[in-house]
Order: structure tokens, then sequence, then C-alpha cells
């Protein structure tokens, strides 16, 4: 990641940045810790695969707590315009696929943010504004028939728009 890139991000995304780094401090590097020195204890490290791979662990933590110092230093929570109806970062946008009359529920976010898993029936997936359906979203309102351009374009119909 380049440091000193303006990074965008939602408010909702910098909490969740700062709790992963909590979690990742105050409980994943402890455990690790932990097992370090269990298998230090064990004697020779040279061919102690338990000490390797928590070695490993703990290397993979630090970079992860590292890379999300360097995000939230650089970020800059994107400013939600609550007066304007149509979707962009930040609004959370129900649509319904024409193609197969599915509601979609996402939050429009830029690509570091991004996550188009949803966890659940009420949760909304993260999409960027980059993806194709993201492209689609932003600048329309409530109402409005937009075509994704994707390899097989379809067309999509907002059903709300809402920043919360």
């Amino acid at each position: 990641m380049a440091l000193n890139k303006e990074i965008i991000l939602t408010q909702e995304g910098i909490d969740e940045l700062n709790r992963e780094k909590r979690k990742l401090i105050d409980e994943e590097l402890p455990s690790v810790i932990e097992q370090l020195q269990a298998a230090r204890s064990m004697g020779d490290l040279s061919e102690n695969a338990d000490y390797s791979a928590a070695k490993d662990r703990q290397s993979i933590i630090e970079s992860r707590i590292k890379e999300i110092e360097t995000i939230l230093v650089n970020a800059k929570v994107v400013e939600v315009n609550k007066k304007d109806k149509s979707a962009g970062m930040g609004k959370y946008v129900v649509f319904e696929n024409l193609s197969n009359n599915k509601q979609i529920k996402v939050l429009i976010v830029s690509t570091e943010e991004a996550s188009p898993y949803s966890t659940g029936a009420n949760e909304f997936m993260k999409i960027s504004t980059d993806c194709p359906i993201g492209m689609a979203l932003v600048g329309h309102k409530v109402g409005d028939i937009v075509t994704v351009k994707a390899k097989k374009p379809y067309d999509i119909k907002i059903l709300s728009v809402d920043i919360k």
C-alpha cells in the first residue's frame, strides 16, 4: 500500500478497522506470544513445527496491524450528502435485479472498504464505486432502472437509497 495516498472510507469502515486493530493487539498477538513461549519450552526450535507456525502467525498479525495503521493515517471520511437522494459513497441502496427479481442490499464504499459478501438476511454487502453494480448505481435515484455493464449486461431497479 502506497504511503500518503488518501484513502476514502466511511465512518463505519474506520470504526471496523479500529475494532480489528484492537482485536489483533489485545487478543490475537497475546495468544500467539503464548504459543511461542509454549513452543520454546519444548527445546530445539529448529524442527519445531508449532514454533514455526506461531512465528508465521505473529508475522501476519504484525503486518496487518501496520497495514491498518497506514490506512488509518491516510484515511479521509467520506462526507455523505444527506440532502442528495441519489446513490453514492456511504449510502445504503436496495435494488431489484430485474433478470431474476431478487432484491439485494448494498452499501456503496471505496475499493479499499469493499466486501461483496453479506453475513445474513439483514446485512448489506459493501460494494465499490468501481465495480459494475456500483458504477451503475452512483448518481441514480429511487425508481431508476439502470444497466449493469457486466459480461452479460442486466438491468436493476433502485428501490431505496438511505444513509442508514
